[in-house]
């Protein structure tokens, strides 16, 4: 099944981000994930067939394991969308009915293991976000508890890490603590339940917006993309896990001379079938069943 790398639609298009194509209906918009697939903030070629289905249904499945959080879906049975919008049989599976949010500019990050970009935070300073942690930390190490590390929102190149002191002043106070405490309450629920199906959840991102006062959780949930998915039974203190998200793909590329810098060079078709088996299988081991394709 070939990849759907781009939707054009006959609807005013709201944003095109490096997988999502947003489009506005009014007083709602469209989500359709897309099969685009990205790496060091470069969208590669070609896609991923069934990536943009994986990220849309198990999101789904997360913001309806966690239903007592108000999130932004309004409808996603593709046979329940407006009748203008079933003729464009290529959104099934992959798309949603979402409210209208204003978005908080700050991406919402919870880490429970040390690796990535706080892990090289934490060489250069001991802190991550400005949260010391304890000496003699190392790849992957578990950290004593799971701690919040906001993020900007950059359109261009990668996110910020910022402290919750910066985070509240863009945020205000009242705000940035009920957003932290949502946002470690969230990731642990769901990293215990992880746990039961033999994945660590490593660290993960969350999107929040608001509609009036009300906080409302909204663009994916717990996903291969945003997240790092471990298998609890080859992780190892010391050294990166294998994981179920796009680090296959950012392998490949580290084994190439690209200098990080578009255009990228195309993906194999091995490295676009074991990605996509990755992000199958992630779907799979979390939920309990196969992705419906």
């Amino acid at each position: 099944m070939p990849a759907v790398n781009e939707t054009n639609l006959p609807l005013p298009l709201a944003r095109r981000g490096k997988v999502r194509d947003v489009y506005d209906l009014g007083d709602q918009y469209l989500f359709v994930a897309t099969d685009r697939i990205s790496a060091f903030d470069v969208v590669l070629s070609p896609g991923i067939p069934d990536k943009g289905k994986v990220l849309t249904q198990l999101s789904n499945f997360w913001f309806e394991r966690f239903d007592q959080v108000e999130n932004h879906l309004l409808e996603t049975d593709f046979e329940k969308f407006p009748a203008e919008l079933r003729q464009h049989e290529e959104l099934r599976g992959r798309s949603v009915l979402v409210k209208k949010c204003q978005v908080v500019p700050v991406e919402c990050v919870a880490r429970g293991y040390l690796v990535g970009s706080g892990l090289k935070e934490y060489k250069e300073s001991g802190k991550v976000c400005g949260i010391e942690l304890p000496a003699g930390l190392t790849t992957a190490s578990k950290l004593p508890q799971p701690i919040f590390t906001p993020a900007t929102k950059e359109e261009t190149g990668h996110d910020i890490n910022i402290s919750f002191e910066r985070m509240a002043t863009i945020t205000g106070e009242e705000r940035a603590s009920k957003l932290r405490d949502l946002t470690l309450s969230l990731y642990e629920q769901a990293a215990d339940f992880a746990r039961t199906r033999g994945i660590i959840i490593a660290d993960t991102k969350f999107e929040f917006g608001l509609i009036g006062d009300r906080i409302v959780w909204i663009d994916e949930a717990l996903t291969p993309d945003s997240s790092r998915f471990w298998p609890a039974d080859q992780y190892a203190v010391g050294s990166n896990p294998p994981s179920f998200d796009k680090q296959f793909v950012r392998d490949w590329l580290e084994t190439t001379s690209w200098d990080k810098n578009p255009p990228a060079p195309e993906l194999p078709s091995d490295v676009v079938e074991k990605t996509r088996e990755k992000y199958l299988e992630a779907y799979r081991v979390i939920t309990g069943t196969d992705l419906a394709v």
